[in-house]
């Protein structure tokens, strides 16, 4: 199956973006949540994505860029630059806060994106925690280079925490016709970051989600030129979410808690040391 979806565009901080999960057609690929294709903006030694200090529960943040670099500051005590081809994840547990911020010397293109991933029911209450992997692995392929950002790709994994199966690529197509290997019982989505990519016949550009479904086991992809798609993929995830805002749970009374204990600052989420101001939770409507 191939199923195309729209994303929708917002404008988080300084930065705008197309956000290709969730959507109503479209909740979860796998554990894979949350999809925003970020920029690409122009970014100074002052002014970034300039996301203030906020919440988050029940899930993984994982930040990947294609251009420029970022300051993540967190309640952890975290301070790290990332830069293009770089991850960042961060897990939330029962509660963190963050931060992302201009690093006060970049300058110039911005862009990639930002992905959560639901944690399960084992770990969702367990404590935060924050990676940097300053190098992940490649696999080369016919006409193409996957870099993996979690899970497996190819005989390839990433050292990257992983509380579900899943798996998350950057695909670096020169221009052609290439072939990935998948795993047939994931189900498995496309996000094209940059150029254009067919998919079984289909051209998908920016701006969309292609979902493929299960029962692939390899995709064929082909580019008229350079283009950039991000892979992501995982065991369907069969828990019920209840998501709102920057919390991933499943129950409104445990948003509500959520949602009280940051805007209080009863110490659930702790602090983050950032210049930028600290984002209050909207009301519940």
């Amino acid at each position: 199956m191939l199923e195309i979806t729209d994303s929708h565009r917002a404008q988080v901080g300084a930065m705008q973006v197309r956000r290709a999960l969730p959507r109503r057609a479209r909740r979860t690929v796998g554990a894979w949540c949350f999809a925003d294709h970020m920029g690409p903006m122009t970014a100074t030694p002052d002014v970034g994505a300039d996301i203030g200090p906020h919440p988050h529960t029940g899930l993984q943040t994982v930040t990947w860029l294609t251009a420029g670099e970022l300051l993540h500051r967190d309640s952890l005590g975290s301070e790290q630059p990332i830069r293009a081809g770089q991850l960042n994840l961060m897990t939330a547990g029962h509660g963190v806060s963050h931060a992302e911020q201009s690093t006060g010397s970049y300058e110039g293109t911005l862009a990639g994106i930002q992905l959560w991933v639901a944690q399960p029911e084992g770990t969702r209450h367990g404590p935060p925690a924050f990676e940097h992997h300053a190098e992940l692995p490649r696999v080369d392929l016919a006409n193409a280079v996957a870099t993996v950002i979690v899970g497996e790709l190819g005989g390839t994994s990433s050292p990257a925490r992983r509380d579900t199966d899943h798996v998350g690529a950057e695909l670096a197509l020169p221009g052609g016709a290439t072939t990935i290997p998948l795993q047939p019982h994931h189900e498995h989505a496309l996000v094209v970051l940059e150029g254009a990519v067919d998919v079984d016949g289909t051209t998908v550009t920016p701006g969309h989600l292609a979902y493929l479904g299960t029962d692939r086991d390899e995709l064929g992809l082909r580019s008229d030129g350079p283009s950039t798609a991000i892979l992501l993929g995982g065991t369907p995830f069969d828990e019920q979410l209840f998501m709102w805002w920057n919390f991933v749970a499943r129950t409104s009374d445990e948003v509500d808690a959520a949602r009280t204990a940051w805007n209080d600052d009863d110490g659930r989420f702790g602090t983050v040391d950032s210049p930028l101001a600290r984002i209050a939770a909207p009301p519940r409507l």
